[in-house]
């Protein structure tokens, strides 16, 4: 996918993947596109991670596999080799916005206040993470932003449960939601792929 737009509307919620071990990513991801939840968003917050995306790509066609916590254009280069087909970031950075667009890498920036949405807006981005999203304001904070940029829309992550996903996913400016609910530690830990594939289930059945 070459626009960050689309792959929001086929996300509707965008697991947040911590992945340990390189050996759970492809029955891990295979679970999830089982349930119906294709876009995944595996954090390059372990040693494993590109490994596990590396593995995903490969094994896994089925699945839209991205990069988290993308924190420095120098890692850029290193997902795109990987196979990541899109990446997000808890917020704005100048340097990666220019290294995702010269390697044409579709970027999520991530964006907390009204500041944020300008800065990234004036840079030619429309659809942003809220993030955190319950410390910066949650829904209140989503139907706000709509009023002065009735065009950007969001993906808001952080602090998003099963139990509010469907309350964001009922905002106009909300595309999709990002959750690490749909992969729990101790499932990945013990195996329990069948779990996972009705956890993406219910997740799929939040949208409006």
């Amino acid at each position: 996918m070459s626009d960050v737009r689309e792959l929001l509307d086929q996300a509707v919620v965008m697991p947040v993947i911590v992945i340990e071990r390189r050996e759970d990513a492809v029955p891990l991801a295979r679970a999830l596109v089982a349930g119906g939840i294709r876009v995944l968003e595996v954090t390059l917050r372990t040693p494993a991670a590109l490994d596990a995306v590396r593995a995903i790509a490969a094994e896994v066609p089925e699945a839209v596999v991205g990069v988290g916590t993308l924190l420095n254009a120098a890692q850029v280069a290193d997902v795109c080799a990987a196979g990541a087909r899109f990446a997000v970031s808890p917020g704005w950075s100048a340097s990666v916005a220019d290294a995702v667009r010269d390697q044409g890498l579709p970027w999520l920036p991530g964006v907390m206040t009204p500041s944020d949405v300008m800065t990234t807006n004036d840079k030619g981005f429309r659809a942003l993470k809220l993030f955190p999203a319950e410390q910066a304001g949650g829904i209140a904070m989503l139907r706000a932003l709509a009023g002065p940029f009735p065009d950007i829309v969001f993906c808001p992550t952080g602090g998003i449960t099963a139990a509010t996903a469907g309350a964001y996913l009922a905002l106009a400016n909300v595309a999709c939601v990002g959750g690490s609910w749909l992969t729990p530690a101790a499932k990945v830990a013990a195996g329990d792929w069948s779990g996972i594939t009705e956890l993406a289930r219910a997740a799929v059945a939040l949208q409006p």
